[in-house]
């Protein structure tokens, strides 16, 4: 098999598993609205300093806490090792965590590829 054939074929693996999401980061797209945009973070106090940010730039960190998000939700549902009430436990906090990222939904083009409060 020619290298491409075995990514191909592992991320196939993965995505059955629920382990990546079918969608790649470069594949879940930014509101139209947003593009070319740009996030100002701007310091409090007596000389307030700017940082400039490419939404896009942004948006692809968000997409990927998502992914990786997904990833530790598998990998505690998969684990042998944890007892059902730690993986309760643990994906209670995940959830949570999805439920803090929804504020950044606006950003998404697709609702589908958005935060959700509760996973499926």
């Amino acid at each position: 098999m020619e290298k491409e054939e075995i990514k191909q074929a592992l991320r196939e693996v993965l995505k059955e598993e629920k382990w990546i999401s079918n969608l790649t980061p470069a594949e879940v797209q930014l509101g139209d609205k947003w593009r070319d945009g740009s996030l100002f973070i701007i310091s409090g106090g007596a000389n307030p300093q700017e940082k400039e940010i490419p939404i896009e730039v942004f948006f692809h960190k968000i997409v990927m806490i998502r992914d990786n998000l997904r990833v530790l939700e598998a990998k505690v549902n998969s684990n042998k090792k944890l007892a059902d009430e730690e993986k309760v436990g643990l994906q209670q906090y995940i959830t949570r965590c999805y439920g803090s990222l929804t504020t950044f939904n606006v950003l998404f083009r697709s609702r589908e590829d958005s935060f959700k409060s509760s996973r499926r």
